[in-house]
């Protein structure tokens, strides 16, 4: 193993630690992704976090369909972080988990709309929520690939959320803003009426964001 490849692998554990200790997700639910060249690197099948090693997580090759090394399988959901590398090349890693609100979301199948500028982060006036379909299936990616067409974050019906980013911090930051984007929708929703930004208020924000690097 490389330094570099050793490099990624634990910085994925780090990840992975960092959505259990935040709250993003429990037990062995979520899992993330990683572009390492030809390949992907993602998290192995039902392992807890706190007891994964390096030589843990699978490396699958991008032009593969589920071919995968290493002690474990990798994640159920691989699919989709499969084909999302593979049709966003500005994309270098996937992050998916079931934090509290955006999930209560996708189980109500709402979308996110522009209730706050930071919406904008994810590269449209709203975050969509993909429709249903089994967990690790083909259907389900498709469906994924759809909800994210020109966004870096969706919601999944009955199930969760995945954030993109050109690296993995980027990912975890967007996975956090997701969250916090959620919360803070349905706690005004409770409030009272959410009053939503226009189409050209978003645009603005997202002329603005262009400076700070943004769109991947």
């Amino acid at each position: 193993m490389s330094d570099d490849d050793l490099s990624l692998r634990t910085s994925i554990i780090e990840a992975c630690l960092e959505m259990t200790a935040s709250g993003l997700t429990t037990g062995t639910s979520g899992n993330l992704s990683v572009r390492s060249g030809r390949d992907m690197l993602i998290t192995p099948s039902a392992t807890p976090y706190l007891s994964m090693t390096p030589d843990m997580i699978a490396r699958m090759p991008l032009a593969g369909d589920g071919a995968w090394t290493g002690p474990r399988p990798p994640s159920t959901e691989w699919r989709f972080h499969l084909d999302i590398l593979n049709a966003r090349s500005e994309i270098g890693a996937v992050v998916h988990a079931h934090p509290t609100h955006a999930t209560a979301l996708a189980v109500a199948r709402m979308e996110i709309p522009a209730c706050h500028y930071m919406v904008a982060a994810f590269g449209g006036s709203t975050v969509r929520c993909a429709g249903y379909a089994r967990y690790g299936s083909a259907d389900l990616s498709a469906l994924v690939l759809d909800a994210l067409r020109d966004r870096t974050a969706c919601l999944l019906a009955n199930h969760g959320a995945i954030a993109l980013g050109d690296t993995l911090d980027k990912a975890m930051w967007r996975m956090t803003e997701l969250e916090t984007l959620a919360r803070q929708f349905v706690v005004a929703r409770q409030a009272g009426e959410p009053v939503i930004l226009s189409d050209a208020e978003i645009a603005e924000t997202l002329a603005a964001f262009a400076d700070y690097g943004l769109k991947s």
